[in-house]
């Protein structure tokens, strides 16, 4: 086993359904003391890449965080006797495409917008801390909707501008599971697109109209990731941030009150559970709001 894949735990939440969860250990980091993307903005919120699996046939969403936490999802699904591998990618950031070149040679889909997108930060993915390289670029691409057969299971993929414009989820409509990649988020979304927030409190209300039954995002609680995910309930508690977010009272607020306190409605309700990491991606996503250097 890698150093780097030490505390990766192989969850289950439904049958044929796996998660492949690291992060969330309190004062460990994997690459680095200094501030990076991976250590800072992954593994400490804590990040689950997904695969669907009928037979030999595995779907794979999204490539994980660092090359080796890809060849032991391939690894972990090749000992399922899985032969022929399909990719699809949530979005272009770092920790959903750091793994791709573990799957070169399969299929990698995903959203035109994430291709361009991709393309278009070649420089810095490939040159970050830790540095994506060789960024392998998705070969199949779609602009808003896209199906797939995994055995008997019928798969769609569509565009939901949320969190980032090339937002990409994963739906099983037989069975009302949505893979949310980072549409959804747990404690609260991550704003890395200010400029877009009302787009995306739209898409969550479009979201919110589908019949859904359960949730696994990318960054959540893992013990609710493996008991079967969350329920609708967490779109709104995503809406509600971002609604106060732009709001100029509550905005107000959230300038003056930890996390914990701005969200404890939904706290309260079970809709999201409390993770302390989460107070400097609010402190952050007010930053962003506001236009203001963040000072830790």
């Amino acid at each position: 086993m890698s150093p780097l894949t030490a505390t990766l735990r192989i969850l289950k939440p439904y049958p044929g359904i796996f998660a492949y969860y690291d992060g969330r250990i309190a004062e460990k980091r994997l690459h680095s003391d200094k501030p990076n993307w991976l250590d800072d903005g992954a593994y400490s919120l804590g990040i689950a890449s997904y695969a669907v699996v009928a037979g030999e046939h595995a779907l794979v969403y999204d490539t994980h965080m660092t090359l080796d936490h890809a060849r032991a999802i391939r690894a972990h699904l090749g000992g399922l006797g899985v032969v022929r591998f399909d990719v699809v990618l949530s979005h272009w950031h770092d920790d959903h495409i750091a793994g791709n070149a573990i799957f070169s040679d399969c299929e990698i889909i995903a959203l035109e917008a994430t291709a361009n997108a991709m393309a278009a930060n070649r420089e810095r993915l490939e040159n970050n801390d830790p540095p994506i390289r060789p960024l392998v670029m998705p070969n199949t691409t779609f602009v808003e909707r896209h199906e797939i057969r995994v055995g008997a299971l019928r798969v769609e993929l569509h565009h939901f501008q949320i969190h980032s414009h090339d937002g990409c989820v994963l739906w099983l409509p037989d069975e009302g599971i949505l893979f949310a990649g980072d549409t959804l988020e747990d404690t609260v979304t991550y704003i890395s697109e200010p400029e877009h927030i009302e787009t995306h409190i739209d898409e969550l209300d479009r979201m919110a109209t589908w019949p859904i039954e359960k949730i696994l995002p990318n960054h959540g609680d893992p013990d609710r990731i493996a008991s079967g995910g969350y329920d609708k309930s967490l779109i709104s508690a995503n809406r509600n941030y971002l609604s106060r977010m732009i709001d100029p009272e509550e905005s107000s607020r959230a300038h003056t009150q930890t996390l914990k306190e701005f969200v404890a409605h939904d706290i309260a309700s079970g809709a999201v559970l409390y993770f302390a990491p989460y107070e400097v991606v609010h402190r952050e996503n007010v930053a962003a709001m506001s236009r203001e250097p963040v000072n830790d």
